[in-house]
């Protein structure tokens, strides 16, 4: 059965700037812990600590450009382009460009900060 879901929970963002995640699939708003969907959107210069995630991340950005560091690459995800991390490797976001970043993120499972493993 279809299930509504009214409005997002906003969740707590890592990193040296304010960046807004609301979140309306996933643990927190809909209790869920198969996937979890969440739009962001970040200032310019706003950037995180590196992580090594339990979990993949599929990325679709709507608006600016997403930084997206790997140990081996680095990738520029720019407005309709769409980036995909797996699961046990190493990844750090930003968004180093004037307009920050607006995009939706897809956590398989769900994003969860006891599987993120953020850098201390």
């Amino acid at each position: 059965m279809p299930e509504l879901i009214n409005a997002p929970t906003v969740v707590e963002a890592a990193g040296n700037k304010p960046k807004i995640i609301e979140e309306y699939v996933g643990r927190l708003n809909t209790g869920g812990a198969e996937l979890s969907v969440a739009r962001m959107r970040s200032l310019a210069g706003w950037e995180e600590p590196g992580q090594t995630p339990e979990f993949d991340e599929y990325t679709v950005v709507l608006r600016g450009m997403l930084r997206v560091m790997t140990r081996g690459e680095t990738f520029d995800v720019r407005a309709g382009q769409a980036v995909v991390t797996r699961r046990g490797e190493w990844v750090r976001y930003s968004t180093p460009e004037a307009e920050g970043a607006e995009y939706v993120a897809v956590c398989l499972p769900a994003f969860s900060p006891e599987t993120v493993h953020r850098d201390v």
